[in-house]
């Protein structure tokens, strides 16, 4: 979806991290990085920052797919390089601990992090706190206090914020993935570049299907979408789009995280703004597969596409 909110950085989006180069003629504008030998040498720092980051989850084990190797996630990290460099924070991955546990709806990665199963959906606490569910084809509305959950075969919620995700990753006792963290849990523990594996297979994630843009909003489509458009209610409601979660039964890793990869991006903690995954209508314009990213826009920006997890840390 970024290719095409760049039309629209003046509604709500900070261009502030390291950008492709974006040739904007319309819904299906192709991104182009630039070629890693000639990437600016800050941009090609700052992917070689994300995979040392990457290093410990896997340090030690014996993978299927070597460390670097095509198919492996620092592969597909390293041959995507953005062609402006902005600000990504990382983070850092928690030191294992054997023998720590994750609640019910979560999986641990190599005991040193939960994350959930599931894309993110949302229920509402009331006054008196009874919960009921919020609809996710709106944002949720300010003052009021949502609760993020991992279910599976329910509509997982769009149109959200990162700010607005971390504040319901936090009511719910957990909080959003670290880049890093995210990256490190998509692959699963063979840190494979797509969830179920070294090579792309189309259709086994929820990567392809109706444009909503083009069906509700082709008559602004030259002047540039704005927030309005992008965050019209009907743009997830329609058939061929965002789909339930876990309906793609064969998107899953080894710990049992479902739909990393497409369906809707999911917000990372990373305070400038960054999703990863890609959803269904893109999960290889930003990098292929686990290695998606997106950071154009800022943490306070919602559209149909964006959505969330959580991670949690590991309880002994």
């Amino acid at each position: 979806m970024a290719s095409r909110r760049t039309q629209v950085a003046s509604a709500g989006a900070r261009v502030v991290a390291c950008l492709a180069m974006v040739a904007v003629v319309g819904p299906t504008s192709v991104v182009e990085a630039a070629p890693p030998e000639s990437a600016p040498p800050a941009c090609r720092a700052q992917v070689a920052a994300a995979r040392a980051a990457l290093e410990p989850a896997f340090s030690g084990a014996r993978r299927r797919v070597h460390a670097g190797s095509p198919g492996s996630v620092e592969h597909a990290i390293a041959t995507y390089v953005p062609s402006r460099l902005n600000p990504v924070a990382e983070g850092t991955l928690p030191a294992a601990r054997p023998g720590a546990r994750c609640p019910a709806d979560m999986v641990s990665f190599a005991s040193r992090f939960c994350v959930d199963k599931y894309e993110g959906s949302l229920v509402e606490r009331l006054p008196d706190g009874t919960l009921r569910p919020h609809s996710p084809y709106h944002t949720p509305v300010a003052g009021s206090v949502y609760i993020a959950q991992s279910v599976a075969g329910v509509v997982p919620q769009g149109y959200i914020s990162a700010s607005q995700a971390e504040r319901a990753c936090a009511a719910a006792g957990k909080r959003l993935c670290q880049p890093v963290e995210w990256r490190a849990a998509c692959g699963g523990s063979e840190g494979y570049a797509y969830p179920y594996g070294p090579v792309r297979a189309p259709g086994k994630c929820h990567d392809h299907g109706a444009t909503p843009m083009l069906t509700y909003h082709a008559a602004t489509m030259s002047r540039g979408w704005g927030l309005a458009e992008l965050n019209d209610p009907r743009n997830n409601q329609l058939e061929g789009g965002v789909a339930k979660t876990g309906a793609s039964p064969d998107c899953v890793n080894d710990l049992g995280a479902f739909d990393m990869v497409g369906n809707l991006h999911e917000w990372t903690a990373d305070p400038n703004g960054t999703f990863q995954g890609g959803y269904w209508l893109d999960t290889s314009q930003h990098g292929d597969g686990c290695a998606y990213r997106t950071s154009a826009h800022g943490y306070t920006y919602h559209d149909y596409s964006t959505g969330f997890r959580c991670c949690a840390d590991v309880t002994p």
